[in-house]
This record gives C-alpha cells, structure tokens and sequence, in this order.
C-alpha cells in the first residue's frame, strides 16, 4: 500500500509530511476499522507505524509492467546528443569573472555561427575552440569603443 500525496498534507503534521509522502509500506494489521499498522523502513524507525485508513492507497505497478505493449515515452532527459564535431564560433559576445574554488576565473559569452542567442554559452578561455583570434577580436572592440567614448 501507499500513502496519498494529497492526503497526508491534511493530516499529518509538516515535518512527518516531507519524509513519507507517497512512500510505499507493507501493511502488518488492521486496526479497528480505520486504522492500520504499517511496517516501516528504517528511514522511519522513529516513527509511530500506526496511521489512518484513509492515508492508505492501493499499490499498483509501473505502467511498464502493467502494460507492456504500450509504447514508452521518452523525456528530454533520455535522450544524448553526441556531437562529434564542435560548432564554429561566430563570436565572443561578453566576458565576465567568477570565483570557482576560491580562485577568480573568468569566461567568455560565446556564440555559434547559425545559432540563436539563446543557444549561446559561457565558457572558459580554455574550452573555446580558436580562443586566441576572438578573444582578440573582443579586445579591440572594446578598445574603439572606449576611444569613441
């Protein structure tokens, strides 16, 4: 059986609520009529192993195994691009610094040549592929501008 989401906010208190929503446990015994003794993973040991019948929930399988001839759908995580050869650069937009492990990097606002903006990326002057010739092309921007200024 398996606690109700829904349920358990309404009853149990806040700090039992986050632990053991939708949790499932083996029912021992009932209890009267609206009450059953549950048994409890040691993650729960703590914890009164008596609750109300209403909390309680039928357990059913995964859809997989319920149903094995539907068709599995895949979410964006499941799915790996491999890219095999890294996307030219069109050019490097900004430049920031930031502290990682206690030490001050600083990276590029990169953007790739038929791309949108909002595929661009923050790298490292390392990871950037012909780093030297934009980042050189950055600076001299940056140079007429203040001049011009």
């Amino acid at each position: 059986m398996v606690f109700g989401c829904h349920d358990c906010a309404l009853v149990l208190s806040h700090r039992l609520t986050e632990r053991i929503i939708c949790w499932t446990f083996t029912i021992i015994k009932l209890i009267g009529k609206n009450a059953v003794e549950v048994r409890l993973t040691e993650k729960f040991s703590r914890k009164h192993p008596v609750f109300p019948v209403s909390l309680i929930k039928p357990y059913f399988q995964t859809g997989e195994d319920r149903f094995p001839s539907r068709h599995k759908t895949y979410t964006p995580q499941d799915i790996v691009v491999v890219e095999d050869s890294p996307v030219p650069l069109k050019n490097i937009i900004n430049a920031r610094k930031i502290r990682q492990n206690g030490k001050d990097q600083r990276q590029y606002l990169v953007r790739f040549k038929d791309q949108t903006a909002y595929k661009d990326k923050w790298l490292a002057e390392d990871a950037i592929p012909d780093g030297n010739l934009c980042l050189r092309r950055l600076r001299a921007s940056r140079r007429a501008e203040q001049s011009n200024q």
